[in-house]
């Protein structure tokens, strides 16, 4: 899917060419929380998912994420706010009915449970990081949508997702083998059109620094090829893409 301009992220810091084995152009973000003087190693995968749930605790089947506490940990210095925001993604088919995003507390709670180390006072600027880049996925799956037809002109809505950090695709996986990054994180959305449930794979890539100290992220988000006519949809787009670039170079 040929990629398009990105709004500019919160302020703060950080988070798609689906042919080439480059990312395509990077959300340029103004600021980041990690120390960039250390050595550089691949980002970790999402807090909000952990592969190692202890079987004690309980699921929600719909993103496959242990009920996120709002208690505040007894050695936190800094107090974090328990808001959650409600994003513009529908998760039913009463698309008034939105997802939230979890608060600073939940978030910091998702990373001490994984063991990481995080300044508590960076953690609301994450938060934001974290919600754009979900916002922008939606972005991404709603111009894959329109390229399918829909009788019944319903919205498409988010009904689940899940984290899959070990899982590298299989296009991720390709790339791979001629030099490409592999991603640092992997979610699964999947997402209800007009009574129809179509899976979407999200990528999420570290891309160079074009300026230092200042990282940049690419996202690849894309139907995952479960069906003739996802095949067919990515077909077009890939034939489209590499159209345009050849006459446009001509």
């Amino acid at each position: 899917m040929a990629p398009s301009p990105m709004p500019s992220p919160p302020p703060g810091c950080p988070m798609h060419d689906p042919e080439a084995k480059q990312a395509p152009p990077p959300i340029k973000p103004s600021g980041c929380p990690v120390d960039h003087q250390q050595p550089k190693t691949p980002p970790p995968g999402c807090p909000m998912h952990n592969e190692n749930t202890p079987v004690t605790d309980k699921l929600n089947e719909l993103n496959m994420m242990p009920t996120l506490t709002q208690q505040r940990q007894d050695d936190q210095q800094v107090e974090l706010p328990t808001e959650r925001v409600v994003s513009s993604i529908p998760k039913a088919k009463d698309t008034s009915s939105k997802w939230e995003y979890p608060s600073p507390q939940q978030f910091y709670n998702a990373l001490r449970r994984k063991g990481w180390e995080t300044p508590e006072e960076e953690i609301e600027t994450m938060v934001d990081i974290h919600n754009f880049l979900n916002e922008e996925a939606w972005n991404e799956v709603l111009k894959w949508e329109s390229k399918f037809d829909c009788e019944c002109k319903e919205d498409p809505y988010l009904t689940r997702f899940q984290g899959r950090p070990q899982d590298i695709s299989p296009k991720a996986k390709w790339h791979s083998l001629f030099g490409a990054p592999k991603p640092f994180d992997r979610h699964d959305w999947f997402v209800n059109h007009c009574g129809q449930e179509r899976r979407y794979v999200i990528d999420y890539y570290e891309a160079p620094e074009e300026t230092p100290g200042v990282p940049v992220f690419h996202l690849d988000v894309r139907p995952a090829l479960d069906d003739v006519p996802t095949i067919m949809a990515r077909f077009k787009e890939g034939f489209k893409t590499k159209w345009d670039q050849f006459f446009t170079s001509s």
